[in-house]
Formats: C-alpha cells, structure tokens, sequence
C-alpha cells in the first residue's frame, strides 16, 4: 500500500484537532487588555498543545518520509496515534479552565504519555514493515528522544497532585526538547542517497 493516503488523512486530522482547539478560546467580553487576563491559562494550555500537535504533524511527516509502503498493521497504529492526539482539545480545554488544576494536568500527561506511547508503536511498526536495515531503522536507533519523553511523562503525572506547575514544567520540557532540530531522519536518508 502506499503511504500517500495515510499521510493526507492524518493531516487533516491533526488539522481539524487544531481548529477545534481554537473554537475553544472565547473572546473576551470587553475591550481593554485586563479583560485577557481571565483568558490566561485557557491560553496557555492551547499554546502547549498547538506546538504538541505541531511536534507530532512534523515528526510524523518526517517518519514517512521514510518509508516507502504501509500495511494494516501501520494503518492500525497509526489510527491508534491519532486517538489519543483527539483527546487533546478535550484535556486542553480542561486544563485551561480549571487553571492548571492537578486532576486535569495529570489527565493532560496521560493523553501526552499515551500519544506517546502510540508514536512509539507506530514507528515500530513501520520499523518492522520496511525491515531492521532501512533508513528509518538506522535513523531512529536508540530514539533517546522519544525514551526521555515517556519517561518523563510518567514522572509528571503524580508530580500533578503535588504540584501541577512541576508537571506542567515537564510537559513544556519535553516539548522544547521536540523543537530542537533533529535531523536523523533527513541525515539517514541523504546518506542512503550518495
């Protein structure tokens, strides 16, 4: 199977998740930069979670990059991945609203855990399809990136219910470790080249 029609869909999945995490936010009923202040951490748990989805739109689009086929099996994990990424806007808008309160920034790490657990498989199962010497094999190696990223969640998410700044820290972390440029995947594939 071709890659081309999973990768449209889950573009437009991630897309739709973004929109929505967007209709959440309302506008304020005044017109003075006070009238915002009440809006902070609704704003705040949407921008962690518009770069969230950004991490995995990239990532993913990296990931097929890639490879050349896809099998039910991928298909299946992949769909796996995108179950836990809608669950974003729901524990995003939680979060925001109660203003970072321990049970919805633990239920926010368990969404973030288990997406991440699911991107794990995915590229496991991908791993699997295009074999143990394929690019995507030779490029992920130990994947000390998304190691660190479990573990941390798993760390962050009884850190909530001591302190949910400590676990929102976390989250925030991860994340930045996510936007620094990782280039295995475009290095391996350019040295398949030459």
């Amino acid at each position: 199977m071709t890659k081309g029609r999973m990768e449209a869909f889950s573009d437009g999945v991630i897309a739709i998740l973004i929109t929505i995490m967007v209709l959440e936010l309302k506008v304020p009923h005044g017109a003075d930069l006070a009238d915002l202040r009440p809006l902070g951490p609704v704003l705040l748990s949407y921008v962690l979670s518009f770069v969230y989805l950004g991490i995995y739109w990239n990532n993913h689009h990296h990931l097929l990059h890639a490879v050349r086929h896809v099998d039910g099996r991928v298909l299946w994990a992949n769909l796996h991945l995108l179950f836990w990424l809608s669950l974003l806007p729901f524990v995003t808008h939680w979060t925001g609203e109660t203003g970072f309160a321990a049970v919805p920034v633990a239920a926010y790490g368990g969404v973030l855990l288990l997406a991440g657990v699911a991107y794990w498989l995915l590229v496991r199962a991908l791993i699997a399809r295009e074999g143990k010497d394929s690019v995507l094999a030779s490029a992920i190696g130990a994947d000390f990136k998304g190691n660190i990223s479990i573990v941390a969640y798993l760390v962050a998410i009884p850190l909530a219910f001591v302190d949910p700044r400590i676990a929102s820290a976390f989250y925030v972390a991860v994340a930045i470790l996510w936007l620094l440029p990782d280039r295995r995947i475009e290095r391996a594939l350019a040295e398949r080249r030459e």
